[in-house]
């Protein structure tokens, strides 16, 4: 059997895209709003583009909170993506203070830097502080695919797996547990993108106790 995830649905313009980066790695892959369906799943991805009221009016609209809060609570894998990681904050100044999901520990703050394009938009490298499972076969200082005006601010240090720097440094990938969250688009990132993408689906085989992809297998 191979894994299967649940893409969360809650109006995100990047579904699709990290659908097919899922299917690649040959996992079973669900586009839901279905919160049993979500219940059920070994993995799950909260990907995201846009604003943090915008997401979490669709979130709540949908009644995707408690599915979301009670299946990280579950133990089982789950990834954030972009807008997907800022919402698992406890806040963000975008709009004036907008409540998140307050699963990480601290809030998130527009880029305040004087000297760089605001967006930040394009390509930059990530620095691993620790190893992780969706750190595997991935160097230190690869380059990931970002497109944000608003970045993380921890609370709790423990929390930050890579880091970049864009006038300052940020976190651009925290982890704590079955939680892992990317603050660039894995889905438009290239082969460093899609091994985001297989070392998640890796990772939940493994703790279901299924076998997992060749490490020789191309991307």
């Amino acid at each position: 059997m191979t894994p299967n995830i649940a893409v969360i649905d809650y109006g995100a313009g990047n579904l699709r895209s990290v659908e097919r980066a899922l299917v690649h790695t040959g996992a079973d892959v669900l586009i839901t709003a279905d919160p049993e369906w979500i219940g059920r799943a070994d993995g799950v991805v909260l990907p995201g583009v846009g604003a943090a009221a915008d997401t979490m009016d669709n979130l709540r609209s949908r009644g995707l909170v408690d599915p979301v809060l009670r299946y990280i609570e579950s133990g089982r894998p789950f990834l954030g993506v972009c807008m997907g990681l800022q919402a698992l904050l406890e806040w963000s100044e975008e709009g004036g203070r907008q409540e998140c999901l307050g699963v990480v520990p601290g809030h998130v703050v527009h880029f305040r830097v004087t000297d760089l394009k605001v967006p930040h938009m394009g390509w930059n490298t990530v620095a691993w502080l620790r190893d992780h499972p969706i750190a595997g076969g991935i160097p230190s200082g690869s380059y990931f695919y970002f497109v944000h005006s608003f970045h993380p601010v921890l609370d709790d240090p423990s929390w930050g797996l890579g880091e970049t720097e864009y006038g300052l440094p940020f976190p651009s990938v925290v982890a704590k547990d079955n939680l892992v969250a990317t603050q660039f688009h894995p889905e438009k990132s290239g082969d460093s993108g899609l091994r985001i993408y297989r070392n998640f689906v890796d990772w939940v085989a493994r703790e279901r106790g299924q076998p997992v992809s060749s490490a020789e297998r191309s991307l």
